[in-house]
């Protein structure tokens, strides 16, 4: 099993999505990561619905999702990565400024793996990043097998 897993940064704030990749990169990691700017992106990738823009069969994956984003909401990627037989396995840490109990409770009955509210002051939020990314290799993932069950 490979101990690097790709980090898909799944956020619509650019500000947020360049912060979060910095601060990762400052506390060591040197995964690769892409961006996607709404849910329907990555679970096009996910799903291997783009050709051009896909995942890798036998790559391992973890995601970063925030919960307030077009198209799709966190919330609902969630829910259809944890459906699917295939990307259940993913680990999905939930990162956004959300703090409603009510979407803390809903993301863990979804099956996220942890919930992490992003500070709103600028030094908590790159610190908050920083310490994520020194647990982020601690962190084992399996690697996705196979096209997910057709939806």
């Amino acid at each position: 099993m490979k101990n690097a897993p790709t980090i898909l940064i799944v956020d619509d704030d650019e500000g947020h999505a360049i912060l979060i990749r910095q601060n990762l990169e400052l506390a060591g990691l040197s995964n690769r990561m892409e961006h996607f700017w709404n849910g329907q992106e990555v679970l096009d990738f996910l799903f291997l619905r783009q050709p051009d823009r896909s995942r890798e069969i036998g790559e391992n994956y973890l995601v970063l999702l925030d919960m307030r984003m077009p198209k799709v909401d966190g919330a609902e990627v969630l829910r259809q990565i944890k459906a699917d037989p295939e990307l259940r396995k993913l680990s999905v840490i939930m990162l956004t400024t959300t703090e409603d109990a009510r979407d803390v409770e809903r993301c863990h009955e979804l099956g996220c793996s942890v919930y992490v509210q992003k500070p709103v002051d600028y030094d908590r939020f790159t610190e908050a990043v920083r310490r994520l990314g020194l647990f982020v290799p601690l962190m084992l993932t399996p690697p996705l097998n196979g096209p997910p069950a057709k939806s």
